[in-house]
């Protein structure tokens, strides 16, 4: 799909756009790029997912990069990245409900280190969103197991998908990270490919938008 001009709420906060207009979109969908890439890169999620009912909304992280160290890093070490970084996905959120999407109406998205924050936003964040796709991510610190947060994710959907042998995602933490969600309540679906690469496969695609169709 195109890229559109960010308008009304959107425009001036330097984010990318495409799909639905949001006065038209049933739902909303806001990506998160990996590290060393961009908002106009991951924006692309909007041709591959091919839903003419989604506006999709993208921002730049700065230099790059949404935090400095690896994810499975103390927390401390990406401080205060990270939290900037999480303050980030709120303000747009801000944005996406000014002009009248709901929480119930809107997913994030994310691949890489764009994945691994979209799940640590939902695990700190409940009831913020409908649903997340973490492409080859997990939740972000040195232990996913011994979380503080116990909130109910109920009626969230999450899709995790990712290589058995990522090279810079544990399969050990994709499922840590299922565990996690899902001991919340959430609703999940996992799925480790026995290809290996730090990618998006077609099968992950399919699976997401279908998870999409089902939301808002």
């Amino acid at each position: 799909m195109p890229l559109v001009q960010p308008t009304g709420a959107f425009a001036g906060h330097g984010l990318s756009a495409a799909g639905r207009e949001p006065a038209k979109a049933r739902l909303a969908v806001l990506c998160l790029h990996g590290r060393g890439a961009s908002a106009r890169d991951i924006i692309g999620l909007s041709d591959a997912l091919d839903l003419d009912d989604v506006f999709y909304v993208a921002p730049d992280a700065p230099g790059g990069a949404w935090y400095p160290a690896p994810f499975m890093q103390p927390l401390e070490v990406n401080e205060p990245h990270l939290s900037r970084a999480l303050e980030r996905i709120d303000g747009i959120l801000a944005l996406l409900q000014a002009e009248g999407f709901g929480p119930e109406r809107v997913a994030l998205a994310g691949f890489s280190q764009g994945a691994c924050l979209s799940l640590e936003y939902l695990a700190r964040n409940p009831g913020r969103v409908a649903a997340v796709l973490g492409f080859s991510g997990g939740l972000i610190g040195p232990d996913a197991a011994e979380r503080p947060e116990t909130a109910s994710l109920a009626g969230t959907q999450v899709f995790l998908g990712c290589s058995r042998t990522d090279p810079f995602i544990p399969a050990l933490r994709v499922m840590e990270t299922e565990r996690h969600l899902v001991s919340r309540g959430a609703k999940v679906e996992a799925v480790l490919y026995p290809e290996p690469g730090h990618t998006i496969n077609a099968d992950e695609i399919a699976r997401a938008a279908a998870m999409l169709t089902a939301v808002g």
